[in-house]
């Protein structure tokens, strides 16, 4: 299957939008090279702010630029974006509701070499907490593409996650994009497997697997964690025997707890595969970490059987 990089999608699709916009501008924090914003400075160095490694400064500098019809996109590690400037978040940006775009690169447990200092296991649940905040993970490379193009459209304070590894395509090429929606990547009858992004294709290849053994799994990609379609989520766990999250994120005020909150009052078995409430570490490889911590298609398989059983 064909394989992307969002954050070359990323870079691609922010220079696309600056020619379409003027509005748009984009500041850095001394990562350009990583989050592949540096193109966009080549293409159009009078809207670049290199702010270097002071994230504060630059999200109140964005929440600045936004208050003169300009579109910002602010850009560093995902660690790094929703941590240091929280504060600036929070008070500058989502009191008021400003036009900020927050792109956090190398999210998750990506940047394996570089261990828990640079991986982010609870970005996630920071933004959903902030009042105003929309969060949003695409699957992949193709859908990455759309939330750029809709998050530019969009008026408001906005997170987006991004891996910072090649990921399998599998978002449907010819499927809009609209912020809030759940997407159907394969349907089912037995079990709903609610994922984010690189979990998502993992879902598909355990789906894969236990077809062989006749268990129908539903995978969704439930690329907008806030706001959440409660009713779509629970429409899409009826009448299955259980449901499984999966996300590259931990365990607590990511995507299991938005999806078992949407689900209260529903009487349907949940498990979860998750990062169970540690940081990360340095590793050999993307793969390794990915393995160590249980976030791979045998360990849905696993939640999944458990379920049947």
């Amino acid at each position: 299957m064909k394989e992307s990089n969002q954050r070359k999608i990323y870079g691609e699709t922010l220079i696309e939008l600056g020619k379409e916009n003027k509005n748009i501008v984009v500041l850095e924090a001394d990562l350009g090279k990583s989050t592949m914003t540096y193109q966009f400075q080549q293409e159009f160095p009078e809207r670049y702010f290199e702010m270097g490694i002071a994230e504060a400064d630059m999200v109140s500098f964005a929440a600045g630029l936004s208050l003169t019809d300009k579109i910002p996109f602010v850009n560093t590690f995902a660690v790094f974006c929703t941590g240091r400037p929280y504060d600036q978040i929070r008070q500058g940006v989502c009191i008021g509701k400003l036009n900020v775009k927050i792109i956090g690169s190398s999210a998750g447990l990506s940047d394996f070499g570089d261990g828990a200092t640079h991986q982010s296991v609870e970005d996630i649940a920071i933004m959903r907490a902030i009042p105003n905040m929309t969060v949003i993970v695409p699957c992949d490379g193709i859908e990455t593409k759309k939330v750029i193009r809709a998050v530019a459209e969009y008026d408001g304070p906005v997170y987006v996650r991004l891996t910072r590894n090649d990921i399998v395509d599998i978002f449907p090429e010819d499927q809009e994009f609209q912020i809030g929606k759940p997407y159907i990547i394969r349907d089912g009858k037995d079990i709903t497997v609610f994922a984010i992004g690189v979990m998502v294709s993992m879902a598909l290849k355990a789906a894969d697997e236990l077809m062989k053994e006749g268990v129908s799994v539903r995978v969704v990609d439930v690329s907008t964690l806030k706001p959440l379609d409660e009713k779509a989520i629970i429409e899409l766990a009826k009448g299955m025997k259980g449901v499984v999250t999966a996300e590259e994120h931990s365990c607590i005020g990511g995507l299991a707890s938005a999806i078992t909150y949407a689900l209260r009052g529903n009487a349907v078995p949940v498990e979860v595969v998750a990062i169970q409430d540690v940081f990360g570490q340095s590793a050999h490889s993307y793969n390794d970490l990915l393995v160590h911590y249980g976030l791979t298609d045998k360990d849905i398989v696993e939640k999944i059987k458990n379920i049947l059983k």
